[in-house]
């Protein structure tokens, strides 16, 4: 779906923001791209619907060039969800954000009506529906920017920081959410800082450093590797961190899902008492 060969990128302060970047995302994968700040993360998912083009080096979508192609093109397969709400709201209401894109892409009325109740309910917005997204609180916007995008319903989907603002049961329904877009096959990008969700979801997991990959693998892999986690500035789990002190007794090392780990437990559990 996604292929970047050999990507640079400079900002005009002459900033080289990309230096030599390559990786390919399959079509129905979910990767979450992760690094400190500056690392190059939030440059790099740009390249991916055509908001920025390489200084040098190639970027395809679906076979196609972002440099050949508009980014309003590019955008009916490629929804992306900024780090900051406030970048991509405009409309006077939520409702008409919602609608925005779809009217744009000619979808009928009708459609555009059950588009926009089924995004106000999956993100808990109904109650804001005639109400301005400048209103609401940071977590609630990012929310309409999210809704705004789902609505049209994208083959990739590129979520810049999503679970800032967010609760826990929010973080939750995103990443249910997520799960569900995987079983039809969408393609799903996260630029996080959010080590947990990222641990609870245990997608590919890519690091990035002064603008380069310096790993690419499994989720559980890569977030038990304490000396890799370290080099990109990424704290271990806490999940991991309490069995990394449990494999003294026996217990797994590599755990950073939760759920597996109350599995484990209780097992162990019931072993003892056999």
């Amino acid at each position: 779906m996604i292929v970047a060969e050999n990507v640079w990128f400079s900002y005009p302060s002459k900033v080289e923001a990309l230096k030599g970047v390559s990786l390919t995302i399959n079509d129905g994968e979910f990767v979450a791209i992760m690094g400190q700040n500056g690392a190059g993360k939030s440059t790099f998912v740009k390249h991916f619907n055509g908001l920025l083009k390489p200084s040098r080096g190639v970027v395809r979508v679906d076979g196609v060039e972002t440099t050949k192609s508009s980014v309003a093109a590019l955008a009916r397969n490629v929804g992306f969800v900024f780090q900051n709400p406030d970048h991509q709201l405009f409309s006077e209401t939520v409702e008409e954000e919602i609608a925005f894109a779809l009217k744009n892409f000619g979808f009928e009325k009708e459609v555009i009506e059950k588009r926009i109740e089924w995004a106000l309910n999956l993100l808990s917005l109904t109650q804001y529906r005639k109400t301005s997204p400048f209103l609401l609180s940071g977590g609630e916007r990012k929310r309409v920017a999210l809704a705004s995008v789902l609505a049209w319903d994208p083959q990739t989907l590129i979520l810049d920081e999503p679970t800032i603002g967010q609760d826990h049961e929010q973080k939750e329904k995103l990443r249910q959410f997520i799960m569900q877009l995987q079983t039809q096959k969408k393609t799903v990008v996260v630029v996080t800082h959010d080590v947990e969700f990222v641990a609870e979801c245990n997608p590919r997991v890519v690091l990035m450093k002064e603008g380069k990959i310096v790993a690419d693998g499994v989720g559980k892999e890569i977030l038990t590797d304490p000396p890799l986690l370290e080099l990109s500035s990424i704290v271990l789990p806490q999940i991991a961190q309490v069995f990394t002190k449990l494999s003294e007794l026996g217990l797994p090392k590599d755990v950073i899902d939760i759920y597996e780990a109350k599995n484990i437990i209780l097992k162990a559990k019931e072993s003892r008492h056999r």
